[in-house]
């Protein structure tokens, strides 16, 4: 019984860490209201990420999550991912990215958008979802690729909503294993920054 209160209160502070740092809004709405559409009007739009590890390649899922991958997309088709960098890994749980630059600057984003944990997809290996502040509804730039799967990340999760999926990785799942592995400090920043290059719409 004690194992298992342990257990629960592990996997509750694994949440909570995962909310705490997430960057907050700071500019603009991201969107202007209404239904987003899917970009190009397709629903699975890919995006090419590459890294100081190698190339990611992920397919996004705009039939289900297109609030958020409309918004994802706004961030890649301006840039804003170059040479920010995965700022927190945790073997055996996630990588987090897209919000700091190398030097540990947080990069200013747009607003927040609503959260889309409800549309089926699931936390699975190698799935790709918004990160947040305890708010479920503030979710801007940063993002996470999950290195197991997260069950009890899925919606409702702990706190009646879990965390956004919004696509997966159909290229380089090794590349994030790679950086999943790689050595962090106490704050589980990589010793070496793990860099984002460039991420770029392929179609």
């Amino acid at each position: 019984m004690l194992r298992m209160r342990l257990f629960v209160a592990a996997v509750a502070a694994v949440a909570a860490s995962l909310a705490l740092y997430t960057q907050l809004a700071v500019a603009e709405p991201a969107s202007t209201g209404g239904q987003a559409k899917p970009a190009a009007g397709r629903a699975a739009p890919t995006v090419s990420i590459k890294t100081s590890a190698g190339e990611i390649v992920v397919e996004l899922d705009a039939a289900k999550a297109p609030k958020t991958v409309d918004n994802f997309l706004q961030y890649v088709k301006s840039g804003f991912y170059n040479g920010t960098v995965f700022h927190r890994v945790i073997r055996g749980f996630m990588i987090q990215g897209g919000g700091y630059t190398p030097q540990g600057a947080e990069k200013a984003t747009r607003g927040p958008i609503e959260i889309e944990s409800s549309n089926g997809l699931k936390n699975r290996r190698y799935t790709i979802a918004m990160a947040r502040t305890a708010d479920p509804n503030s979710a801007t730039a940063q993002f996470f690729i999950n290195a197991k799967d997260n069950r009890f990340l899925d919606y409702p999760g702990q706190d009646g909503f879990g965390y956004a999926v919004f696509g997966k990785v159909i290229k380089g799942s090794e590349v994030v294993d790679q950086i999943e592995a790689v050595e962090t400090d106490r704050r589980d920043k990589p010793i070496k920054p793990v860099i984002i290059e460039s991420a770029t719409l392929i179609d």
